[in-house]
């Protein structure tokens, strides 16, 4: 431990400190210089400063962590993977908050393959969740684009979408029980393999979603799925999104359950990732033209792959007799499938390259979808002229997200900070007008809290507020976040 900063409040948080030390060893409570990878978000809009980092071990060293912070009256930030994109899991900048980083809470306590469940605690990479089932034999499905980095807790904590929700569901549906720490620094011993339990109001659902701001995800129980005998992937272009959505309608019929994936791409996502990772492969490309939409198509099937591929070939070749889609290529090997998926999850990284951008995570009713672009598209290019739309995202379940680049030569930091409150009502007003929602899958954190006071049914806010209140009355858990 280095030396704490002794001023103002000094003397208690040295105490605090030397208490968090004893409890987890120590080399387990970072202070001073070298902080910069918990201090500063993945999107590095958010820089704050920590009076501490606390790493502990197990459930029991979070709960008499969380104890020592609320007797000392001192705030925790939770922490994962610290891959979020809102802001949620950095500290301010008072440099009196400590960042709770439950990565050493790495563990695989147990697979039960009859019962088609694994716990994991909480620091658990999720790709590393996914490989200890697969080691089994079988799958946990959530996917996206973090999962070498981000966390089981952080995933639960945000309620995590990812590419695979159209049949299997968020995070949420495929968590059965948690084990949380209270405000209060109790633990709640919830790690429920069951399917069935109704047995009063399910605290689960409180605690998933709810961004570190009511307890601390300290492990879960997950559900686990059959690995399908195969899996076929397609990449196909199509005219404009009302076409996009044909092509699902059809899929859905033809498919059924085993569409697993399907998600689209506008022409300048795929251009911005031909410009900047040049060496992924761009298929239905020419030198001239780049498809002016491109869904990206998954069937996982439980009858092999040769009954996949003519069900997946039969689908395309329907789309194209009827004018859906313009082309189409089905991937012939797993080295071909993951290329089609890297294009997809190279996009954020490409915009990365370009420059700042305005980033909108939102759901709409996918029926609704092609107005909602086609009306947004046309207000943004009138009130920003020469403004770039990143749009791309999980159309089977109406998550887009949905992105405004700055034009050719304008500095991106400085039209962000010149339009992004304008663009953002903007957006939302549409969003809203759609029926849809601000945040579909990255959360509120402190990107989205005030933009969630103007649009979310006060009722429900007010709820919201009253549980915060009841759960964390010291205001110990994330503070500022949410709500």
């Amino acid at each position: 431990m280095g030396a704490p900063d002794t001023t103002g409040h000094g003397t208690r948080h040295s105490s605090l400190l030397q208490d968090l030390e004893a409890i987890t060893g120590t080399g387990h409570v970072l202070t001073g210089e070298g902080l910069e990878a918990y201090e500063r978000d993945w999107r590095r809009r958010w820089h704050g400063r920590a009076l501490a980092v606390v790493r502990p071990a197990d459930a029991q060293q979070v709960c008499r962590i969380v104890q020592a912070c609320a007797q000392a009256g001192v705030s925790l930030v939770p922490q994962g993977g610290h891959t979020g994109l809102v802001g949620g899991g950095t500290p301010d900048e008072t440099g009196t908050q400590i960042v709770l980083s439950l990565q050493r809470l790495n563990r695989v306590r147990e697979i039960d393959a009859d019962n088609l469940t694994m716990t994991v605690e909480a620091g658990c990479v999720l790709q590393s969740v996914q490989a200890a089932a697969a080691d089994r034999g079988l799958l946990f499905p959530l996917s996206l684009a973090a999962e070498g980095s981000c966390t089981i807790g952080g995933n639960l904590a945000s309620n995590a979408g990812g590419t695979q929700v159209l049949r299997y569901g968020n995070a949420r549906e495929l968590c059965l029980g948690l084990e949380v720490v209270t405000a209060e620094g109790e633990l709640l011993q919830g790690l429920s393999g069951l399917r069935k339990d109704n047995t009063g109001y399910d605290l689960r659902d409180l605690y998933i979603g709810s961004e570190g701001t009511l307890g601390v995800i300290t492990a879960a129980t997950l559900k686990l799925v059959p690995q399908p005998a195969a899996v076929m992937t397609a990449l196909a272009g199509c005219s404009s999104p009302a076409q996009a959505v044909r092509l699902l309608r059809l899929a859905r019929t033809q498919l059924g359950a085993t569409l697993t994936g399907f998600e689209l791409m506008n022409a300048f996502s795929r251009e911005l990732v031909a410009r900047h990772l040049p060496q992924i492969a761009q298929p239905l490309c020419t030198a001239q033209q780049v498809p002016a939409w491109s869904v990206l198509l998954e069937q996982s099937d439980e009858q092999g792959p040769q009954q996949a591929q003519q069900r997946l070939e039969a689908l395309l070749a329907q789309a194209l007799d009827e004018g859906v889609i313009d082309d189409a290529v089905v991937a012939k090997n797993l080295a071909e499938s993951r290329g089609l998926w890297h294009l997809r999850e190279a996009i954020p990284l490409a915009q990365a390259e370009e420059g700042l951008n305005i980033k909108h995570d939102i759901s709409i009713p996918v029926s609704r979808i092609p107005m909602f672009i086609a009306e947004t598209d046309a207000a943004l290019k009138q009130a920003h002229p020469g403004c770039r739309l990143v749009n791309f995202g999980h159309l089977g379940d109406g998550n887009l997200h949905y992105n405004v680049q700055a034009p050719h030569g304008v500095g991106s930091q400085d039209f962000l900070h010149a339009h992004e409150a304008a663009i953002n009502a903007l957006v939302y007003d549409a969003v809203q007008r759609h029926q849809g929602s601000i945040s579909a899958e990255h959360g509120i954190g402190r990107l989205k809290r005030d933009e969630l006071v103007q649009r979310k049914d006060p009722v429900a806010l007010a709820l919201m507020k009253r549980l915060k209140a009841a759960l964390d009355p010291r205001g110990t858990l994330n503070p500022g976040r949410v709500v």
